[in-house]
């Protein structure tokens, strides 16, 4: 996809983070946006500012756990600008903590949001994008999911976000595939960003009332919730350069989106241990600063 003026771009997660520069983007380059987010005042605020810029923005609050919202959002959409071409899943929130401290309410929530959002996102757009390119000569579409570098890794108190985000490279890179094989005139990429200042730290502030806990944060998750905050509070890479990286990245038709590109090395040492039948290697061989952190707070003796 290289032709943006006048194209249709949908955004969950549109009022913050990458959402809010992927429409930053868009709205430069002639887009017409939809915007879905669950913070209402952001996205009040982030369709204004858009506006202003002479954009024409459709914005609507959104839970992506739910089919029938996002299935609403499309509907919206078509009805508001009758195609999509360009659909960023991008929606998601963080948590973290030993595995086996995790509440069903944590699960349900990151699952919901970080990798259900995907899903729906993919089932509903999908099939919605290969209809408008029937319609519409020399149609061109693209699909970005936002998956993490946690997709690539597994690092230790994690592991619930660790597994949303690998499960959305693995459903992203079978959705890549799965086009290819029919030869349709829609691309699709994984970005899996490192730390970038972005809310994802503080997505705990809509969190909803069906999945919220029932007692209070356990040692590791409060241990989690302040590296989380200080690693991503201190990255140096903006969420306004990874959505230009973005955008080259569909113009290219390049399939992994990266932030940092050099966190790859740690990609690469995974995949010996696995080809090589190693053990895990320790994830803080560089920085046992972290470990020793997070065992302090954890009281770890």
């Amino acid at each position: 996809m290289k032709d943006f003026q006048d194209k249709v771009a949908v955004i969950t997660g549109g009022a913050s983070g990458f959402g809010r520069e992927f429409a930053n983007i868009g709205a430069r380059l002639g887009m017409k946006l939809v915007l879905a987010d669950v913070q209402q005042d952001a996205l009040d605020k982030t369709r204004a500012e858009l506006e202003a810029q002479g954009a024409q923005v459709l914005a609507l609050r959104c839970d992506v756990r739910k089919g029938e919202q996002v299935q609403a959002l499309a509907d919206a959409a078509m009805d508001r600008f009758g195609a999509v071409h360009l659909v960023f899943n991008n929606a998601g929130v963080g948590s973290g903590g030993l595995v086996w401290e995790n509440s069903v309410a944590d699960w349900e929530w990151v699952l919901g949001v970080n990798l259900w959002g995907v899903i729906h996102g993919v089932r509903i757009f999908t099939p919605l994008m290969l209809e408008c390119a029937k319609r519409e000569a020399g149609y061109q579409g693209h699909i970005v999911n936002t998956a993490s570098m946690a997709g690539l890794l597994n690092a230790p108190n994690m592991g619930i976000y660790n597994v949303s985000k690998h499960a959305v490279v693995a459903l992203s890179e079978t959705l890549y595939q799965d086009l290819k094989l029919i030869k349709a005139p829609v691309g699709a990429s994984v970005l899996c960003p490192y730390f970038v200042p972005t809310g994802i730290s503080q997505s705990h502030r809509n969190r909803p009332d069906d999945v919220r806990p029932e007692g209070g944060p356990t040692a590791s998750q409060v241990a989690a919730q302040a590296v989380s905050e200080k690693a991503v509070s201190s990255g140096k890479v903006t969420a306004a350069q990874v959505a230009e990286r973005t955008f080259d990245a569909i113009r290219n038709e390049q399939f992994y989106i990266y932030s940092h590109p050099h966190a790859l090395g740690n990609v690469q040492t995974r995949m010996e241990d696995i080809l090589l039948q190693r053990n895990p290697s320790d994830p803080f061989a560089a920085a046992p600063q972290v470990r020793e952190m997070l065992q302090a707070k954890m009281n770890v003796k």
